[in-house]
């Protein structure tokens, strides 16, 4: 397939999706301002390596990956900012956090070891079927089915206390 087509295929569906991508890069770094840039640097990081896709169907899955390890990246980086005082904080500080509704959901999900988040995140919040999920995360389908089992009895049991 010519470039340009892949270009124009892949312009579209990322129009399409784009509240997809941001819920998700959001859903790691609960951050308004910063789930933003992940999705930028994620197509830039796209577009890039358009080149290697070869076939247009892959490209839900394909960009789903990207978003996922920039946002993981994200969070590794951040790891890596020592605060010493309140100035410093005030510097570092990532801007507001959003507001969720449902703050007992939300500090379940944060407390899930991030290979869990990733599938819940996936599965109940972009609508993705296992088999989407395991190529995203190039899994076996049965440990996605293990995990998210996992994942779920772990909020459950969070969210009962």
């Amino acid at each position: 397939m010519k470039t340009k087509d892949m270009e124009k295929i892949f312009s579209d569906y990322i129009i399409e999706n784009k509240e997809k991508y941001y819920r998700l890069a959001y859903s790691y770094v609960k951050n308004e301002e910063d789930a933003l840039d992940i999705v930028q640097e994620s197509i830039y990081k796209a577009i890039s390596s358009l080149n290697t896709i070869q076939n247009p169907e892959y490209i839900k899955t394909w960009f789903y990956r990207i978003v996922i390890n920039t946002s993981l990246d994200f969070l590794r980086k951040q790891k890596k900012v020592i605060i010493t005082d309140d100035e410093t904080l005030e510097f570092y500080s990532p801007g507001a956090d959003d507001n969720y509704h449902d703050i007992d959901l939300q500090r379940a999900l944060e407390d899930l070891p991030p290979n869990y988040r990733s599938i819940i995140v996936l599965r109940f919040f972009e609508d993705l079927k296992i088999e989407e999920i395991a190529d995203v995360l190039e899994l076996n389908v049965n440990t996605v089915k293990t995990r998210l089992y996992s994942a779920l009895k772990k909020l459950r049991l969070s969210l009962e206390e």
